[in-house]
């Protein structure tokens, strides 16, 4: 008779154990105002610091329509401002740890939350902010790709032109129309995949995949809601870029610390 080889099963105490799927909850339109009134309070709490990240986007705003202007690339300037918010959640990353800090009664300073946000490039927030990028750099090559189809004849040499050929002629209100379609579905696309993916990242120990996943299941659980605040969201900084990007120093703090108490109320402590 022969013997099984001693250690030819693995013991149980050696089996990796499974991530356990986070809990979410439905999300009301209660749930959106008891947030903005949390982030407006963490805003007011440091208006400086917070006021700080805003401006800062502001002005990397400014500066990328300068170059673009300073390169001749007249077409791109305003995919690249239509854009330029869906970089927004990545560039919040400051905001969410003044958030968690405030919301735990933790005093911190400036090397405390840049620290933080330098040490998420050593975790999954890097693989989120290449998402993130991603879907920008798809934006502005389908952009170009209907600005060749539709707007192949038209010939514009400064912002002017390129404003009076989009909007007052037939095939600029055609370019406008696919490109509008086009960018509210990619723009609803990473909204669904990053709303909570982003806080999520920066308070938990889990893998850029499982966020996104959490973040579309936190969306399919409460579609009216999240693609209501969506809109919300997208319609504020939009109108925020309006006067020269500074509209961001207020509204991007906001929106960021808004963020943070939303994931909260959606993404429920694991259970010890």
């Amino acid at each position: 008779m022969t013997s099984k080889t001693a250690g030819s099963t693995p013991p149980d105490n050696l089996t990796p154990p499974q991530q356990a799927v986070p809990k979410v909850n439905k999300v009301t339109a209660d749930d959106i105002t008891a947030a903005l009134k949390a982030g407006f309070s963490d805003f007011l709490a440091r208006p400086v610091m917070s006021g700080f990240f805003g401006l800062f986007y502001a002005v990397f705003g400014i500066l990328l329509v300068w170059a673009l202007v300073w390169l001749g690339k007249i077409w791109m300037i305003i995919p690249a401002i239509v854009g330029f918010p869906l970089v927004a959640p990545f560039a919040a990353a400051g905001l969410y740890e003044m958030s968690r800090r405030l919301q735990k009664g933790e005093s911190f300073g400036w090397s405390e939350i840049l620290t933080v946000m330098a040490d998420q490039r050593k975790r999954e927030m890097g693989w989120m902010a290449f998402v993130t990028l991603f879907i920008f750099w798809v934006w502005v090559y389908q952009v170009r790709l209907w600005l060749a189809i539709i707007l192949q004849n038209a010939s514009f040499s400064d912002f002017d032109g390129f404003l009076n050929t989009v909007l007052f002629t037939p095939q600029g209100w055609t370019f406008l129309a696919i490109g509008t379609c086009v960018g509210a579905f990619l723009s609803a696309a990473l909204f669904t995949v990053t709303v909570v993916a982003m806080p999520m990242l920066l308070d938990r120990e889990t893998n850029f995949v499982s966020a996104m996943l959490t973040s579309v299941r936190v969306v399919r659980e409460s579609p009216v809601v999240m693609l209501t605040w969506a809109a919300i969201i997208s319609f504020t900084m939009l109108i925020s870029l309006v006067p020269a990007f500074l509209g961001l120093i207020f509204t991007l703090p906001i929106l960021g610390h808004t963020t943070w108490h939303l994931y909260q109320r959606a993404v429920p402590p694991d259970e010890v």
